[in-house]
């Protein structure tokens, strides 16, 4: 990781701008972690709800993406209707950020499900149980490819932080 300070020659207007500017990125990351955490556990929801009702093969179908259009149509108003409530808020805004949040967690989750083989092993032990259990598998690999950094505890390092990590990295 590479890290700078702000020249000491910048206004200070300028400087100060930057900073929070750097700040406003920091919170909007936070926010679109959130915003994109519900929106994978509105899916997980509506899956496993189909799953629970017996209509494990309808969930196989969906994330093969062979599902017939009225199933398909019908699950994705559903995890609509799930994010909406997940996040409380109502509106045209929160109906396009739904509209761009969801199908970026659903193509990940594809692309997940493709590559990872566990569409295969659902259909080896279709019992419900099984199907619940990988459903999660397929989550927690979905937001692994998402946010890969998740579990690293990275955090944003104030200068005097940073300086002195550096230091202590120079004398080793």
């Amino acid at each position: 990781m590479k890290y700078f300070s702000f020249p000491t020659e910048l206004p200070g207007q300028v400087a100060s701008a930057a900073r929070q500017a750097g700040q406003r990125a920091g919170r909007t990351g936070r926010l679109f972690r959130q915003l994109v955490q519900r929106a994978l556990d509105s899916v997980q929801e509506v899956l496993r709800a189909e799953v629970q009702n017996g209509h494990a093969r309808l969930v196989v179908d969906f994330l093969t993406d062979k599902a017939l259009p009225a199933a398909r149509v019908l699950l994705l108003e559903r995890m609509t209707a799930s994010l909406l409530l997940r996040l409380g808020l109502r509106g045209a805004f929160m109906s396009n950020v739904v509209g761009w949040v969801l199908p970026f967690v659903l193509e990940k989750l594809f692309q997940v499900a493709r590559s990872s083989g566990l569409l295969a092993k659902i259909e080896a032990n279709p019992t419900v149980a099984d199907t619940l259990a990988r459903l999660e598998e397929l989550r927690h690999a979905t937001a692994r490819l998402i946010f890969p950094d998740g579990d690293t505890g990275a955090v944003v390092l104030t200068d005097e932080e940073a300086n002195e990590l550096l230091s202590k990295q120079s004398e080793t």
